[in-house]
């Protein structure tokens, strides 16, 4: 009988005493929060592009994410105009800068780009590929980007 109770014991311990949490789990996904204000930083870039090179530079040393305000990269000769393709933007929660072993501080997002550079009012080249956003203390910051 002592064994029967103490092989009831274990069983019960094994069970576990709680109860089945009901649900499925899923992936993180981006909030409509978070996609607009991806969407803002975009759309404040070409904004600050349409009013001329320095303006767009202001910006972008303005929203260059604050751990990483001492990179420096050689912007092309005008202004560039970034086209995100928004159904593609998911969070990247591995990703390191360049050069970099650790993660930004705050929610990184990962969106495709068109890139395009304008010079002197013409189109001069453009290219297709991916940009980083972070989100940090509910504002958008970027890292600027570097046209080949």
């Amino acid at each position: 009988m002592a064994r029967a109770a103490t092989a009831l014991a274990c069983a019960l311990l094994l069970a576990g005493c709680g109860s089945a949490i009901t649900g499925a789990a899923r992936p993180l996904q981006v909030t409509d929060v978070e996609r607009e204000l991806v969407s803002g930083y975009f759309a404040d870039l070409n904004e600050a592009g349409g009013q001329g090179t320095t303006e767009q530079r202001d910006l972008l040393k303005d929203t260059q994410h604050p751990d990483f305000r001492d990179e420096d990269c050689e912007l092309p000769a005008g202004t560039i105009k970034v086209q995100p393709t928004m159904s593609t933007l998911r969070l990247d929660p591995a990703w390191a800068p360049p050069g970099e072993d650790e993660h930004p501080r705050g929610v990184v997002l990962v969106v495709a780009v068109t890139l395009t550079v304008v010079q002197d009012g013409s189109e001069i080249g453009s290219q297709i590929g991916s940009q980083h956003v972070v989100l940090l203390n509910g504002k958008a910051y970027g890292f600027a980007p570097c046209v080949n």
